[in-house]
């Protein structure tokens, strides 16, 4: 038997606990979870276990926040804005879709809602305000949805300009109806001045630090995030979400070893709740996604390697909130391809077989990386059999409702098809395709997403012996993505390259210090890793 590691052995203290089948939202105060003030007129004796609720589902804890909502109206069967809570926990409203069937069961809630006539006409426009998304739930028209329920929100931040929940809920509407693709800026940045004002008298508040954080989680609005993200964590301590969302703002300033910490503490509350027997052991994921990245940007290759070792012995995660794949296979896709293309480990990329299980757009990212590995290693047919694997997956994603992955796997099949150009020697081609690529994706990439087009394009550039145009793509995208590594390592070769010495030992001392304590060969300038195409 392999001995114990570290994901699993934090888990050792949790032991005792394993055989205890209950919820423990009892034992989750405010200090625990955040503080909210959400006045109903349903029984008193509901009325602490309601803003409970709703403290649970501004950290994205839908799980416990529908079951939470549900005690309640088990408790106070005429307790309306408990059926609003279910509805509102079905919803995930920044990263998903709510198929027809939990469509369904939502606006059933809803009617129940309704007839049990709610006292108050606040109470009302609540639930009113949430029907407005449920109703006609085409997938096709989520976007059209979404902003009717951020247009009801609205009147009720104007309508009840005492309740901070409207304005914290409005907030959240504003980013969940954000046009896809967006570099605008304008719902982030009209919630994020409704929450700042939040902030400042609710500062114990989970959902305005939350919300703030996603309103700053882009390149050019992160600084304004770091008071929020250093706060979240400390309002909500038991929400593995809580814990996790601050990494986004730390990742996108290049603080490595606040995301790590971050994300460290959200995997290890993620499995402490799970063996209380309460739900979202799926949220660890996403956070062990955010720790591998970070490892890889300051050198620590074991650490990372370590991680994805322990992920290869998981067992298969339950289907979170019906998303429809498992969680364990799709994030053991992207860290193998990102632990042999961040290392530059070329011809161990080229090696990576498709994960037994995965989903077309994970198996795409299996050949992105395969295809780049072939092409960067000299062999262009093998990274044209990667290719043909890309678009054939591409071609199967036809419908509307799969076109965010579709856009992946395009953005996949397109970098694979440029590197291969560059192994033929059509070298203005590549160039060219990886610059759309880059100003495509400008603004609108989310950390830990894959490498940056951008960084890619600068990579080529050094490649085919233009230098100090690789510098100037080197250092837009280093204002972009911060810290990242191989952008500093790359940085610093072009402006050898270049006979720009001065800046070149800039670059090198800032790799150096982001490497501190890595023993990492790339992380020394003159290893074997040392150029980026090599």
């Amino acid at each position: 038997m392999r001995p114990l590691t570290w994901i699993w052995a934090f888990c050792l203290f949790l032991l005792p606990v394993l055989a205890d089948q209950g919820t423990h939202h009892e034992e989750l105060s405010p200090e625990q979870v955040g503080t909210v003030h959400f006045p109903v007129s349903c029984s008193p004796q509901v009325a602490q276990p309601f803003e409970r609720a709703v403290a649970l589902l501004h950290s994205f804890w839908y799980e416990e926040a529908q079951k939470e909502f549900e005690d309640v109206s088990r408790r106070d069967p005429q307790c309306a804005m408990a059926f609003w809570g279910i509805a509102m926990s079905l919803w995930h409203q920044l990263w998903n879709h709510p198929d027809a069937s939990t469509s369904k069961n939502a606006a059933e809630d809803l009617q129940k809602a309704e007839r049990l006539n709610p006292k108050t006409q606040r109470e009302r426009d609540y639930i009113e305000a949430i029907a407005l998304f449920y109703q006609e739930p085409d997938p096709n028209h989520y976007h059209e949805r979404a902003t009717r329920y951020a247009d009801a929100m609205e009147q009720m931040y104007r309508k009840y300009p005492q309740d901070r929940e409207a304005a914290a809920f409005y907030a959240l509407s504003l980013l969940a109806s954000e046009p896809d693709s967006d570099t605008s800026n304008v719902n982030r940045k009209k919630a994020a001045a409704i929450l700042e004002k939040l902030f400042a008298v609710e500062p114990d508040h989970p959902g305005v630090a939350h919300y703030l954080i996603h309103s700053y989680d882009k390149p050019e609005l992160a600084e304004l995030g770091l008071a929020a993200a250093r706060r979240y964590a400390k309002i909500a301590p038991a929400a593995p979400h809580a814990l996790h969302m601050p990494s986004h703002i730390f990742a996108r300033l290049g603080l490595w070893q606040d995301d790590i910490e971050s994300n460290l503490a959200s995997i290890a509350a993620t499995r402490k709740t799970a063996a209380m027997h309460m739900g979202g052991e799926g949220h660890q994921f996403h956070a062990i996604d955010f720790l591998v990245y970070a490892y890889l940007q300051c050198g620590r290759d074991a650490d990372a390697q370590r991680v994805i070792e322990d992920v290869k012995v998981m067992p298969q995660s339950h289907d979170m909130y019906g998303m429809g794949y498992d969680q364990h296979i799709s994030t053991l896709v992207a860290l193998e391809a990102a632990y042999a293309l961040e290392r530059h480990e070329w011809a161990e990329a080229a090696k990576l077989v498709p994960v037994k299980g995965a989903q077309l757009a994970d198996n795409s990212i299996t050949y992105w990386a395969r295809g780049i590995g072939a092409a960067r290693s000299g062999n262009v047919s093998q990274a044209r059999k990667a290719l043909a694997e890309i678009e054939a997956i591409h071609k199967k994603q036809s419908e509307p409702r799969q076109k965010p992955s579709a856009d992946a796997v395009e953005r996949d099949r397109d970098e694979v098809l440029a590197w291969i150009e560059h192994g033929e020697g059509k070298d203005k081609e590549a160039v060219e395709l990886l610059r759309r690529l880059a100003e495509k994706e400008d603004g609108v990439s989310d950390v830990s997403d894959q490498i940056p087009a951008s960084e890619m394009l600068a990579d080529m550039l050094l490649e085919v012996q233009r230098p100090q145009e690789a510098l100037s793509e080197y250092q837009a995208d280093l204002k972009r993505n911060r810290n990242r590594l191989n952008g500093l390592h790359g940085a610093a070769q072009a402006a050898e390259s270049a006979g720009r010495a001065a800046q070149a030992s800039q670059y090198r001392a800032e790799l150096l210090k982001l490497c501190s304590g890595s023993s990492a060969e790339r992380c020394q300038l003159g290893s074997p890793h040392s150029a980026p195409g090599q």
